[in-house]
């Protein structure tokens, strides 16, 4: 018999669940498409080369003049939305990715040094994540990009500005139920040095609630991207998102151009949808008290 170890019971009441199972999938095929984008597309949307300015505001299936088919139409420039949108969603996912796992190592940072220090150092550590978690994500987000400007490591810096609050309350709430244990006694009993009874002991235990974190944070940092893409302070026009590629169909919603933003629209909500299906899910495998 193979032994039941704790992967094989999260995988097991992972796929108990049809919907998370679907969306998982999904979002598999999301994580590959945006990671192979320059294959997948059928047209590098940001090579003037490959771009016809003929083949404007095309309708979807319709032929453009070099013999291109542009299966979910084309923008103003001539851009297949197909490949706009591929394109796009690399970004937002590069974007949302790198911005969180690099919260996700200062906020555990930080709620570690809090727990494990106390005093002074945990109070400061403690008001500024007050304060900040006071603030909507979005405002905060904005205020930093009027300041920083606009660019991809700009935004990357914003997101890990606005997020690592949450990381760091959760990992300092988690280390002080377990710093107070006896394993963590019988470490400091054997002269451990501090740094590797935190990292190597305590950490591995507080990781189950950051993860659950990190999976809805993806999906927030997307969302917060595209508005902020959306309102125009985001990534540059030479890099879009798909809140970039809404924005830029928007004023065309009217004027019965729909597809221009209505399908990077849809190529958004689906993603975020997978990603709170999955993290849901995760949530209530890891947290036993979740489960029904």
């Amino acid at each position: 018999m193979t032994a039941d170890t704790p992967l094989r019971r999260f995988v097991a009441d992972f796929l108990a669940s049809p919907l998370a199972v679907i969306a998982g999938l999904g979002l598999l095929a999301i994580a590959l498409t945006a990671l192979f984008a320059g294959i997948i597309a059928p047209q590098n949307p940001y090579d003037l080369a490959q771009i016809d300015i003929l083949d404007g505001s095309l309708t979807p299936g319709t032929e453009g003049f070099g013999g291109f088919t542009y299966w979910l139409g084309s923008d103003e420039q001539g851009r297949d939305m197909l490949s706009a949108m591929i394109y796009g969603l690399r970004i937002s996912l590069m974007v949302s990715f790198i911005a969180v796992t690099s919260a996700v190592a200062v906020g555990m940072v930080l709620g570690l040094m809090a727990a494990a220090r106390g005093g002074w150092v945990e109070t400061l550590i403690m008001r500024i994540v007050d304060i900040q978690l006071s603030f909507p994500a979005l405002l905060v987000a904005l205020l930093l990009l009027a300041s920083l400007g606009k660019g991809v490591d700009k935004v990357i810096i914003a997101l890990i500005l606005v997020q690592w609050a949450y990381f760091a309350r959760t990992v300092r709430a988690a280390a002080l139920v377990e710093i107070r244990k006896d394993y963590v006694t019988a470490a400091r009993a054997a002269a451990l040095p501090q740094w590797r009874i935190l990292f190597g002991h305590v950490l591995p235990n507080v990781m189950p609630p950051v993860l659950v974190i990190a999976t809805v944070q993806i999906a927030n940092a997307i969302a917060i991207e595209a508005s902020l893409s959306f309102l125009g302070v985001g990534v540059p026009i030479t890099e879009p998102s798909l809140g970039l590629l809404i924005a830029n169909g928007f004023d065309y919603l009217l004027s019965g151009r729909y597809w221009i933003s209505f399908y990077p629209g849809v190529a958004l909500l689906v993603t975020l949808v997978c990603i709170n299906v999955v993290g849901d899910h995760v949530r209530d495998i890891l947290n036993p008290r979740m489960q029904r």
